[in-house]
């Protein structure tokens, strides 16, 4: 059951986070890549960065909590999650954390504008796993954009490993290139599950309840891959790879910091979407922000842009302009029929 609110606080709360999740999606895949262009190598400690910043929850949880305290008394709740919204959040935590690992590695391999467009299929994944588990409206724009974006990652995949960077054998590259599909298609999964725990609960879901298990959601991925790094030794190679960074020692720990507080920006903004509106919005969102992150990357780290990504790319902004023309024109007809209703009854 879902909190009611108005139209206008929830025009808000969807427009905070769809700015949350646009900010770490183009901002997190570039500063892994930096991270490994510069001298990092450890794939479990980016894996773990994408969702240890999640202590930066509890602030947001605190005002929260202090607002609800307000208004009801001293017998407020301080934790709203109950057990089967727990042990969902938990399970979900840690399917993250191994998505964490593939996409780190992924990231490890290719040039980020390769693998952000490979990141579009996840919108083909998140529509077919939307449409088991949660069952949505869709439209003839809907199943076009979603055919349009996986066209694009078809496109990309047929040039192969052109842009295979100098110091990689052909193995480590296509290792990466389908570790990071396979990330694509399991976050694809996730999304909808995160909207039919939502639907499924036996509890009000309020926006706290959702960073709530947000939290829980990256702790547990968290800890999935904090123990990765415990069995392959990253921990004793931080304060290495710290000395022997080109940027330097504090810029090294400065990217690190950053990764964490983009990536928990952007899954806090993905969950948020969904809260306030879709799992497949949510989707759609990521897959329209790929292309700028793709452009950013050629810019920033001269990676090459081959005729392949131009013709990708197109197909993914036109996937997703088609898209969000189909909400307005959708939206558009509910507003006339409803105005009609409206006539006819007066």
């Amino acid at each position: 059951m879902e909190e009611k609110m108005s139209k206008g606080l929830k025009r808000m709360l969807l427009l905070l986070n769809c700015a949350m999740l646009g900010l770490g999606n183009v901002g997190g895949p570039l500063l892994m890549r930096l991270y490994f262009l510069k001298g990092g190598k450890g794939v479990w400690i980016s894996s773990c960065l994408e969702t240890a910043g999640w202590p930066f929850l509890m602030l947001p949880l605190v005002v929260s909590y202090l607002y609800r305290r307000r208004k009801e008394g001293p017998g407020t709740k301080l934790v709203l999650i109950k057990t089967p919204v727990l042990l969902a959040s938990i399970v979900l935590g840690v399917l993250t954390g191994v998505d964490d690992f593939l996409y780190a590695y992924g990231v490890a391999r290719l040039p980020i504008s390769t693998s952000a467009l490979i990141i579009s299929t996840q919108l083909a994944f998140t529509a077919t796993f939307a449409f088991i588990l949660v069952k949505p409206k869709f439209t003839p724009f809907t199943i076009n954009s979603v055919f349009l974006l996986t066209l694009a990652a078809v496109v990309l995949a047929l040039h192969t490993s052109s842009d295979r960077p100098a110091n990689e054998s052909k193995l480590q590259y296509f290792l990466g290139f389908f570790m990071t599909l396979a990330a694509s298609a399991l976050y694809g999964f996730v999304l909808p599950a995160i909207e039919l725990t939502y639907k499924k609960a036996k509890q009000t879901i309020t926006y706290s309840l959702v960073m709530e298990s947000q939290m829980v959601m990256s702790f547990s991925a968290t800890v999935f891959c904090c123990i990765g790094m415990l069995f392959h030794g990253d921990f004793k190679a931080i304060p290495r790879e710290a000395s022997e960074y080109t940027l330097g020692q504090s810029t090294y720990y400065v990217v690190l910091v950053l990764n964490a507080i983009l990536w928990q920006l952007f899954f806090m903004g993905a969950v948020g979407v969904i809260f306030s509106a879709s799992s497949l919005l949510s989707g759609i969102l990521i897959a329209t922000l790929l292309p700028v992150t793709e452009s950013l990357a050629v810019v920033l780290y001269h990676e090459k842009f081959q005729v392949e990504k131009a013709i990708s790319l197109v197909l993914s902004l036109w996937g997703s302009l088609n898209y969000f023309y189909g909400e307005f024109h959708e939206n558009s007809k509910v507003k006339k029929q409803k105005q009609d209703t409206e006539t006819d009854v007066a």
